[in-house]
């Protein structure tokens, strides 16, 4: 089979959606089909080393530093699927690039999958072309692509629910994003530790992900606060870059937490595995998540997790089992970390559940399941059942 990717982020842009990509990619090769992908062109990449990369030309996000936009224009796109033989596309956007791939695909007669990887209208102040319209323009953009579209795929069940509020009739299929087990485990508990000068007494409460404003990152200082005051001996490990890095350091200096809380910046992906070997809990306060890929990663590594209850997240935790969920209360959320830090046999089995749930997201699993759904989709459109 051979399959066209096109997405709006791509290596060297660093995001959960790009890994979700990315895993796809790798996973897809691996079972022996062609992949090919359609993403924005970055400063410091060679073309000509790339193998079946097709790049756009691009310019610099002025509102997301490090994100480039792609420019959806290319004559000869049509082209260049038919010499490449393409039985399907998948689009990972309902914009720009994305539509660019589904409105080819539409010409040529060939199916399309959309992936629903991102709750759009909450992350609108990072896309300049459309931060003057309003959240509910957003969600019709949306729902119009994917009504254009002959399947959506979504991570979790409540994602396919609220897509169908909004007015979906597409058929839909519950497919979570997997993770490469292998890359998460066998990480040193010593690495996050040296690197970043944490005792071996101290206890890490992690987070990994981008500093942005969806992510309610200061909903966790604030919780953070409560945690810190009982027990002086936790630290706060803050892992990725993102926007807002510089303004949550001020903040954390301001709230008297600058010796508690420690901003790595962006860590290479070989040594993220290693952040979690060094940890003993996983915080994670975002109300954004489709799924939320980290809390899988953080699975591998045995580590359980409070987080707080929102959308694709409520999939991702069983509550009391492999961590725990709860409401938008910095109280609550600080009380759930306390009771882990204070029980060391609650968080052992809380630990050992977790790397045993992990096995749910293998990318291999999930990769197997994704041909699936493009070979019934290809045989269809064979029939002449897809509009």
């Amino acid at each position: 089979m051979r399959v066209a990717i096109f997405t709006d982020s791509y290596w060297p842009y660093t995001s959960g959606v790009v890994r979700s990509v990315s895993t796809t990619v790798d996973e897809l090769v691996a079972l022996g089909h062609d992949v090919f992908v359609f993403a924005p062109w970055y400063r410091g990449v060679d073309r000509k080393n790339e193998q079946r990369i097709f790049r756009f030309l691009a310019v610099p996000s002025p509102t997301n530093p490090g994100y480039n936009i792609g420019i959806p224009f290319s004559p000869r796109l049509g082209l260049t699927l038919r010499r490449l033989g393409v039985d399907i596309v998948h689009t990972h956007s309902p914009f720009l690039l994305g539509r660019l791939g589904a409105k080819c695909a539409h010409y040529l007669g060939l199916p399309v999958v959309f992936t629903y990887h991102t709750l759009y209208e909450a992350y609108v102040h990072y896309f300049p072309f459309i931060q003057s319209v309003t959240r509910s323009f957003t969600k019709r953009i949306c729902v119009g692509f994917c009504n254009r579209v002959d399947l959506v795929i979504v991570p979790t069940e409540i994602v396919a629910k609220h897509i169908r509020s909004m007015g979906v009739r597409t058929p839909i299929k519950r497919l979570p994003s997997g993770i490469k087990l292998e890359e998460f485990a066998g990480g040193n508990r010593r690495w996050l530790r040296e690197q970043f000068g944490i005792g071996e007494e101290e206890d890490v409460l992690l987070y990994v992900g981008r500093v942005g404003r969806e992510k309610n990152l200061l909903f966790l200082l604030g919780a953070y606060q409560r945690i810190a005051s009982v027990q002086p001996r936790s630290r706060l490990v803050l892992v990725g870059g993102g926007p807002e890095l510089s303004t949550m350091q001020k903040i954390t200096g301001e709230w008297g937490l600058k010796d508690r809380v420690i901003f790595t910046g962006p860590v290479a992906p070989a040594d993220v595995k290693h952040c979690y070997a060094g940890a003993d809990i996983f915080v994670f306060p975002s109300l954004t998540e489709t799924q939320g890929l980290v809390v899988a990663e953080a699975k591998v590594a045995g580590l359980p997790a409070v987080a707080v209850r929102a959308f694709g997240i409520a999939e991702m935790i069983t509550d009391g089992v492999d961590g725990f969920l709860v409401d938008l209360d910095q109280e609550a959320f600080a009380e759930r970390v306390l009771c882990l830090l204070s029980d060391p046999a609650l968080r052992s089995r809380m630990a050992d559940n977790a790397r045993q749930n992990a096995l749910n997201f293998s990318a291999e699993r999930m990769a197997r399941e994704l041909v699936g759904c493009y070979e019934m989709l290809i045989e269809k459109k064979r029939r002449g059942r897809l509009a």
